[in-house]
This record gives structure tokens, sequence and C-alpha cells, in this order.
């Protein structure tokens, strides 16, 4: 079986942490696309205007986001993105917290996938692809 590329969203306020997450995603070598956003408002725009292709969308985004939460981009997204595109996206919560709370919310959601600690590290990610991929 061939292994699947995906194409990534990483949603984070600090740049230093986009700019890490994308070097990472990046070196896995199974990135397709790699768009970094520094505001939950700008990548949901994104997502809203992107056309659906064949490659699946991972989407990692920060929980601790400034005026739009990541739960409220879950949120959003669950109510306003159309139900076939809503599958072609992977969304995963990251947090540099060990708030139980934040990972018992995080398992309200229908869309959510994984909950990842802060900085992404790059077995995490592959492990992640790898087990999508199976």
């Amino acid at each position: 079986m061939a292994t699947e590329q995906f194409h990534f969203i990483l949603i984070d306020d600090s740049k230093l942490d986009c700019f890490i997450g994308e070097k990472i995603i990046v070196g896995s070598g199974r990135a397709v696309s790699c768009h970094t956003f520094m505001s939950t408002s700008a990548a949901f725009e994104h997502i809203q205007n992107s056309s659906v292709d064949a490659h699946r969308t991972i989407i990692l985004v920060d929980i601790q986001m400034p005026l739009m939460t990541g739960f409220d981009f879950i949120e959003h997204f669950e109510k306003n993105i159309p139900e076939p595109k809503q599958s072609t996206y992977i969304i995963n919560l990251l947090t540099s917290s060990v708030n139980q709370n934040d990972m018992i919310q995080s398992q309200r959601y229908k869309s959510v996938n994984a909950f990842l600690n802060k900085p992404i590290k790059k077995d995490v990610l592959i492990d992640l692809m790898d087990k999508l991929n199976s």
C-alpha cells in the first residue's frame, strides 16, 4: 500500500511554533502542502474557500488562541463546514499544558482526531500519519 501524503494546516499564535512546526511537517516528506496561520479565523476562511482534492488535510490547532480558541474553531468548523467537506479534514488539538479538562473537552467533538503535546515532534507526526493510513 502506498503511503498517503497530506495537506497540513498549522494554527498557532506563536511565530516560533509555526516556524518549527512547518519545518517538522515539511521534513516528514509526506506533506503535499503546509499552510500556517496565526489566527483561527484566517485558517477557517482558508478552509471555507478551499476546494476538496484527493489528499486529506491534517489540521493542527493550538487550544490557547486569542479571540477564537481551538475549541471555538472546532465548534465553528462543525457548524459551518458542510459534512462531506468536513470528512476530508483531520483535526488535532495542540497544547503545551497538562490540563485534564482540555483533554476531556476535546472528546466532546466528533471532528477531533487526537490531542497532542506542543511542540509537535517528528515521530509523533509520523505516527499520526501512519495511523491515518491504516
